[in-house]
């Protein structure tokens, strides 16, 4: 697989300095960019899924899909909890 390249960054030599100073020993710059962009990636996706299933439970509610209060949830979970205390 072929590699790609991030366009180079300019920065506030504050923001460099701070950087460098967090590497940890035999890590790059370059690797912790590449590191802070991955997770930034993941994060971002994660969001987005986050928000279409929103988005489609929303649709699924609007359409006649059950719903159930807080008190109900609150109650089925309280249930589950005391049935996994004594052991159930």
């Amino acid at each position: 697989m072929k590699t790609a390249t991030f366009p180079s960054l300019r920065v506030d030599p504050e923001l460099r300095k701070a950087a460098d100073d967090i590497l940890k020993e035999g890590e790059s710059l370059s690797s912790f960019i590449e590191n802070a962009v991955k997770r930034a990636v993941e994060l971002r996706k994660m969001r987005q899924e986050f928000h279409a299933r929103g988005l489609t439970a929303l649709r699924e509610v609007e359409e006649g899909a059950p719903t159930f209060s807080a008190d109900e949830v609150h109650a089925g979970l309280e249930a589950i909890v005391s049935r996994a205390e004594r052991g159930e």
